[in-house]
């Protein structure tokens, strides 16, 4: 029978509700829920594609200790001997947890509870650190409290919409449609762009701000100058609702125009034109995300944007205030139950001794730890000093994710005891680990996550638990037991979790504590499976309503004020001979962190299927490397090989690699090994987006592209990358030799019996060569080489392991590496939901589509998540160019 479930999507904040449908035969399809409020049905390309990403392969499907199998029970007893052994003996602080926004709430609040409450120490952080801690740290020194004050409905009310370090077309795609849908119904929306890409999200600018790395303090600084200076500030709101006004005026005061320009990167032109749009209109949102919280300055960035708006009154209200934007599905969540190390339960403060205590007296802790603790770089530098003697690391790589990665798999390597719980067995934070414990997956879990704007929604099961994999919640409910706090550790749902967390929001809570869900305090199993989406604050005898923080006050500091913060500016890190570039980094738009989840997905692998650099052309001719040539990119930590993509959209002096590839899906790209392990001093949040580093082109002898029906062991190349194609896997290759027996290598990298011969060439002269095996009419592997990047149809080439090779006409176009006239090549995947090629969008404008809808009508091709749509018109354009030349 058919089954139905509404779940939420486990990406990105947004949280958008998803409704999954099992099919009679197992199979898995996903919808956007038009019910849910967070996106009203609308899925991006990754939401689209859940069911895609649901299979078994490589799942760790049974506990693992000293790389063996074992049972639960060995596995949870070692897990609580060696956690208190290193407690008894070298104190609490000795160990820690590194946990993740991956986590459902009811996790992460079991997590902390355990940490904080019983073991004592504050050493448990998560992932959210590298993503949002800056945003956190700058709420709570301008609000009092971390909180976020609008909502989506803010966007789309808006007049103007500020986009600052976030390329929300790819990273937010549903926020994006919104934007879009509302600018479509009233044109005379604006929206400013502050990037020092030219990124898809700027598309539908009005403005787009080329903005120098970590210029984002001098702009907004620059920009309450002006408001001060032009008569824009409003009175009443400064004078009754907050303090240090004059305080941050002066020191935004510092630089004039010109100062200004140096610092930004921008002209005088330009920041006249984005301070008199800001002053002039009175519905204005900020939305900010990685490209602002990702940086040394990270929090004085936050608190330039919150000052311009404390300054106007501008939030709170409709259409109105700064708005975070957050990176994962449950980093809300996690900030609820105090998921950071110097945060407490219900965003209390660990440095109050009250709080403390109320939080110490609901759980009945015998203590609740009285400092904050080792937050993530600090952490793993902790772990590489031995101060810290047993690790838990629940759902997230660091080894790849990490600032200074290699140094951060060398202490995990190091540690006397680490604990990894995954659902991928094989990643590269879990090879090292002494103890493996399965966890429950997406479709498989139970529990709640909360979205950008405080909305708590259900994450359902729809799957059986696969082998023995148990939810994470269950795991360290297990490990408290046998570490002697079996008597606060009774839970045996994740409804009695969240009934418990929700009590603890309201317990001596006067209303001077944001969050607040004790309404659902008493929620019992049923009401817990039911439970609608809804927005927090509901406290108890409340009812769900839609809720804005702070138009008439009422902040969260003892006096009720919020604080102005006077921010300095950052002095610019100059360019240097040996390190002359700035590398940011940052997402695409098909793929999610490590690519455990999206790199099963042969649909998400077709848009961007290996790593790249994206150069501007003056700096590419100036290194002496082409459009799809290899760079090597290095830094004084460490150095990677990625793809060149050479593009106007990047200023000149930057580049920008994504954070994505790992060694499971490529040789020598986790991009986070290059990056210094400099933080915030106030968030410790990494700096992720202005690195120094040096570019060069990599000298291969040959370049390669190969497609395979089984998965290769082992890629022996001086470069590789790996993705998941249909029917098999697709690669890209070189190597720094030409003398190879190609026909050997082959036959040990896909598996090819002695007995099955190849067809192909070798064309001496051009450096070329084609080889493919076949076995009856299938095809099993194919390799083709040359000189220079490899010239292939290659959609078209990977379309070839699920097509029929009857005739040798047929296996002779596969060696040409084209179709015949007959067939036609779709060319590089533009739309992944639709599969739709760029040769394709090319026909279709040449037969009389000339718009992106009428494209879309056609084709289909950015009709659903829409993220596509800034490179069908860039298509669109391209070829209404070249038609009326």
């Amino acid at each position: 029978m058919t089954q139905e479930v509404k779940t939420t999507c486990p990406y990105c904040g947004v949280g958008c509700g998803v409704i999954a449908r099992v099919g009679d035969d197992g199979t898995v399809s996903v919808k956007g829920d038009p019910e849910h409020p967070a996106n009203f049905g609308r899925l991006c390309s990754k939401g689209s594609a859940l069911g895609e990403t649901l299979d078994l392969d490589g799942r760790l499907l049974h506990p693992e200790v000293g790389g063996r199998r074992a049972g639960w029970s060995e596995a949870l007893d070692l897990v609580a001997e060696r956690f208190s052994h290193s407690i008894a003996e070298h104190g609490p602080d000795s160990v820690a947890f590194y946990v993740s926004g991956q986590l459902l709430t009811e996790d992460y609040y079991i997590a902390n509870k355990l940490m904080k409450g019983f073991i004592g120490s504050a050493n448990i952080d998560t992932n959210s650190r590298l993503c949002m801690s800056s945003s956190v740290a700058g709420h709570r020194r301008a609000f009092g409290s971390d909180t976020v004050p609008g909502v989506y409905e803010d966007l789309e009310l808006a007049e103007l919409v500020v986009l600052t370090g976030s390329n929300l077309a790819w990273c937010h795609p549903v926020l994006y449609q919104r934007l879009c849908a509302a600018k479509a119904n009233r044109p005379e929306m604006k929206i400013v762009v502050v990037d020092p890409r030219r990124t898809m999200t700027a598309d539908i600018a009005d403005m787009h701000l080329a903005i120098a790395p970590d210029g984002d303090a001098a702009l907004f600084n620059g920009l309450l100058a002006h408001l001060a200076a032009s008569g824009a500030i409003d009175r009443n709101y400064v004078g009754s609702y907050t303090s240090g006004f004059d305080e941050a005026v002066a020191s935004a005061s510092e630089r004039d125009l010109p100062a200004l320009s140096e610092a930004t990167g921008l002209t005088q032109t330009q920041l006249r034109a984005f301070f008199r749009l800001f002053e002039t209109t009175e519905k204005v949102v900020t939305c900010y995300s990685q490209g602002v919280n990702q940086s040394a300055a990270g929090t004085d960035k936050v608190n330039a944007i919150i000052n311009c708006h404390l300054a106007t009154g501008r939030i709170g209200r409709p259409g109105m205030g700064p708005f975070s934007l957050t990176g994962q599905p449950n980093a809300m969540g996690g900030r609820e139950v105090g998921g950071l190390a110097n945060m407490l339960a219900a965003h209390m403060d660990i440095e109050k001794s009250l709080h403390r205590d109320q939080v110490r007296r609901f759980w009945g802790a015998p203590t609740v730890a009285g400092k904050p603790g080792l937050k993530a770089v600090d952490m793993f530098r902790a772990v590489a000093d031995g101060r810290i003697k047993a690790l838990w690391i629940m759902a997230t790589n660091p080894v790849v994710s990490m600032p200074d990665a290699d140094s951060v798999e060398a202490a995990i390597k190091a540690c006397p005891f680490v604990v990894v719980s995954d659902i991928v067995r094989d990643t590269d934070t879990a090879r090292h680990a002494h103890v493996l414990l399965p966890s429950l997956g997406w479709g498989e879990k139970d529990g709640t996550v909360t979205n950008s704007e405080r909305r708590i929604s259900r994450q359902r099961a729809f799957l059986a638990a696969p082998g023995q994999a148990r939810p994470d919640w269950w795991q360290l409910t297990e490990v408290a037991r046998r570490m002697g706090f079996a008597a606060a550790f009774v839970h045996n749902s994740p409804a009695e979790i969240f009934a418990e967390h929700a009590a603890l929001s309201g317990f001596e809570n006067d209303g001077r504590r944001d969050f607040d869900i004790s309404a659902h305090a008493e929620i019992d199993g049923p009401a817990y499976d039911g439970l609608r989406p809804f927005q927090w604050p509901q406290p108890k005898g409340s009812a769900p309503q839609m809720k804005r923080f702070f138009a008439k006050g009422a902040f969260y500091h003892p006096d009720g004020r919020a604080r102005f913060v006077a921010v300095e500016v950052p002095r610019p890190r100059s360019a240097d001979d040996a390190f002359p570039f700035r590398l940011n980094t940052g997402r695409v738009r098909d793929h999610w962190h490590t690519m455990t989840r999206t790199g099963r997905s042969a649909r998400l692998s077709g848009h961007l299927a290996e790593p790249f650099v994206e150069i501007h052309p003056r700096d590419a001719q100036a290194i002496g490397v082409g459009d799809a040539d290899l760079v090597t990119i290095a830094s004084s930590y460490g150095a990677a090989i990625v793809r060149a993509l050479v593009t106007d959209r990047q200023t000149e002096g930057n580049l920008f690699v994504p954070m994505h590839w790992n060694d499971q899906f490529a040789s020598m790209a986790r991009i986070d090994a290059l990056v210094a392990p400099v933080t915030d001093p106030v968030s410790g949040q990494p700096a992720s987006k202005h690195m120094a580093v040096r570019a060069s082109r990599f000298p291969a002898a040959a370049y390669g592209f190969a497609v395979s029906a089984s998965k290769p062991a082992e890629l022996d190349a001086a470069y590789w990358a790996l993705a998941r194609a249909e029917g098999g896997w697709r690669m890209e290759l070189a190597f720094a030799t030409t003398n190879a027996d190609w026909i050997d290598w082959c036959r040990k990298t896909f598996a090819i019996a002695a007995e099955i011969e190849p067809i192909g060439y070798t064309d001496r002269t051009s450096g070329e060569l084609r080889l493919a095996f076949f076995e009856g009419d299938r095809l099993l592997a194919t390799l083709f080489l040359s000189p220079r990047p490899v010239a292939v149809a290659r959609n078209w080439a990977v379309s070839q392991l699920r097509a029929s090779h009857r005739n040798l006409a047929k296996r002779f176009a596969v060696t040409a590496g084209r179709p015949g006239a007959d067939t036609p090549d779709p060319g590089a995947t533009v739309c992944s939901c639709f599969s739709v090629g760029v040769n394709q969008i090319t026909a279709a404008v040449r037969d009389g589509c000339h718009s992106v809808e009428a494209v879309g009508e056609r084709l289909s091709a950015g009709t659903n998540c829409g993220s596509c749509r800034a490179e069908i018109r860039g298509i669109l354009n391209a070829c209404l160019t070249v038609a009326a030349e």
